[in-house]
């Protein structure tokens, strides 16, 4: 008689019914590749948002309105005269707490949470599995029903404040049309703001909780035409998930960057009116 399997022996490639193979893959291709970039990528995001989160300069264009997405709304009264949309309910931070920090946790919640960020992370740090026919290093899957990953569910909550997030810049872009000696005005950091704001509603829609709210609930699409309308377009959108939650990463970095360099006097925004 055999010996028992072991736990590892006992699960995924490894369980008793499945082929003794002892290299951990047959693959031939650069299957790691998609994993790698993914890595550099969202740890290339990570660096330059969190440095720029705390350095608390350079975020506010007083000529022209223009705030970068890191830091808004900015509600305390260490953010520079102007940048306060909507008031100053908080007094003077110290500088460990970015002045982004009402939204900034729930902004990383709904990325986090992400059905696709999820499947990003889980291969590209976790190799959980790296790659499709690649075993994985762990012993044993748990899924996501303890914690931490139990958080995970509350993916549904972080999309409604991801749309209150969208919704506050929106205003922001819609405020940014302001000239430098008052009244309308449009320059080039209109475009990136608007694109933006336009670009970051998309990737919020396309969320598979966004198709669920929509109409993932109803029994009869056909007693519910407009609700089923809407969640037809959600559900295209959805299709490029992927794509637009890489896209806004280039664009929140994009806009932060163009605001940092206006705001810093290192070149002059490029006024079309005003």
């Amino acid at each position: 008689m055999s010996a028992p399997a072991t736990e590892r022996e006992a699960t995924g490639v490894f369980s008793p019914g499945r082929a003794r193979i002892l290299a951990r893959t047959l693959r031939v291709d650069r299957w790691w590749l998609s994993p790698l970039l993914t890595v550099l990528g969202l740890s290339a995001f990570i660096i330059y948002a969190t440095v720029r989160s705390f350095v608390r300069s350079a975020y506010w264009v007083a000529d022209y309105h223009y705030l970068t997405p890191f830091y808004s709304p900015c509600l305390s009264e260490s953010c520079v005269p102007g940048s306060s949309h909507f008031g100053t309910p908080f007094p003077e931070l110290p500088m460990w707490i970015p002045l982004g920090f009402v939204v900034l946790p729930f902004l990383l919640g709904f990325r986090v949470t992400c059905y696709y960020y999820r499947k990003a992370y889980y291969r590209s740090f976790w190799f959980s599995p790296p790659a499709c026919a690649v075993a994985e290093p762990h012993r044993r899957y748990t899924g996501e029903t303890r914690l931490p990953l139990i958080i995970q569910n509350a993916h549904r909550y972080f999309f409604y404040a991801a749309v209150i997030v969208s919704l506050i810049n929106t205003y922001d872009a819609i405020t940014a049309f302001h000239g430098k000696d008052g009244g309308f005005g449009f320059g080039l950091g209109n475009v990136i703001l608007l694109v933006n704001v336009i670009l970051l509603w998309t990737y919020t829609v396309s969320c598979h909780s966004c198709r669920h709210v929509t109409g993932g609930r109803l029994k009869h699409f056909s007693a519910h035409p407009v609700r089923y309308w809407i969640w037809t377009q959600v559900s295209k959108l959805n299709t490029r998930h992927m794509q637009f939650a890489w896209i806004t990463l280039g664009t929140l970095v994009l806009t932060d960057f163009y605001i940092m360099l206006v705001a810093s006097n290192t070149i002059s925004d490029l006024r079309f009116v005003g």
